[in-house]
């Protein structure tokens, strides 16, 4: 989408273009972030959870950008960047807001600010998920553990003796790789496309229940987010608190998956995990290799 063909508004109602966006403060486009988080969840869909979790980290981390604690209505979103300072104040007491590329104050795509905040929320609190799942999928595969049945008709064992995580996906088969990819976009889509969207008046970060619409022709006995019910019967203040908790345990993945992609391609680049990880030589970045 950065191609130079879709103008935004920037400072003083000048219009800027997708190139020169890099060089001011939006950082990244929808189809990055699409393509990125597919790939991402995919890894950790199957347990070969750090193929592109680094691009999980760039492109989810700007910090000041919290969860919203409850539910937003129209009205409501019109006090975005309030709502935000006191939720980064909250899930950061001594930093607080902080925000130095400035995010906060811009617009995006020609949407309002109100817009661009939930945008850039519900980007972090994904990839803050994603980058969760990456690093406990790391350290699963790392230790061994694995499904005990095959992971194909022909019997073949999951590929758990390959060697470390990376090099386990590197196992894979293609098919294999392929319905895993497939299978997130179907889930990144239905995010897209069910339910009143984050961008309108939706709340960041919430996944549509697939109870709720009839995209999918047939029953499904469970809901992504939240599937057993738990949180069903929480208090409004114990969700915020659950949020805040998602939101700051998302950061710390994000930087912890980094750290083991980091010294597995660059030994010594991360002093604490030295010796704990083994050298990969494969391409991180390329999911077929």
């Amino acid at each position: 989408m950065i191609d130079g063909t879709i103008p935004v508004i920037g400072k003083g109602n000048r219009p800027i273009y997708g190139k020169d966006l890099l060089q001011e403060r939006v950082r990244v486009a929808p189809a990055a972030f699409l393509l990125f988080t597919m790939v991402s969840i995919s890894v950790s869909a199957t347990k070969t959870t750090m193929k592109l979790a680094l691009i999980s980290i760039l492109a989810g981390s700007a910090a000041a950008f919290a969860p919203a604690p409850t539910a937003r209505t129209s009205v409501a979103q019109n006090a975005a960047l309030d709502d935000l300072k006191s939720i980064a104040e909250k899930s950061n007491p001594v930093l607080k807001f902080y925000d130095p590329l400035e995010l906060s104050s811009t617009t995006i795509w020609g949407n309002s600010n109100d817009d661009t905040i939930a945008f850039l929320r519900h980007s972090e609190i994904k990839h803050g998920r994603v980058a969760m799942a990456a690093f406990v999928g790391y350290i699963v595969q790392s230790n061994g553990i694995h499904w005990p049945f095959p992971i194909d008709f022909a019997g073949n064992p999951y590929p758990y003796d390959a060697g470390s995580p990376p090099e386990q996906w590197d196992a894979l088969s293609d098919a294999a790789k392929w319905q895993i990819i497939l299978f997130i976009g179907f889930l990144e889509w239905f995010s897209e496309a069910a339910g009143t969207h984050y961008m309108r008046g939706g709340v960041p970060g919430a996944y549509p229940k697939f109870s709720d619409h009839k995209v999918i022709p047939h029953p499904v006995p469970f809901n992504l987010f939240d599937p057993f019910g738990f949180s069903s019967g929480k208090s409004a203040e114990a969700k915020e608190k659950g949020l805040i908790k998602e939101l700051n345990n998302g950061r710390l993945a994000m930087i912890g998956i980094l750290g083991f992609i980091s010294e597995q391609r660059v030994e010594g680049s991360v002093p604490l995990l030295k010796g704990l990880v083994s050298h990969y030589d494969g391409e991180t970045m390329a999911p077929f290799g």
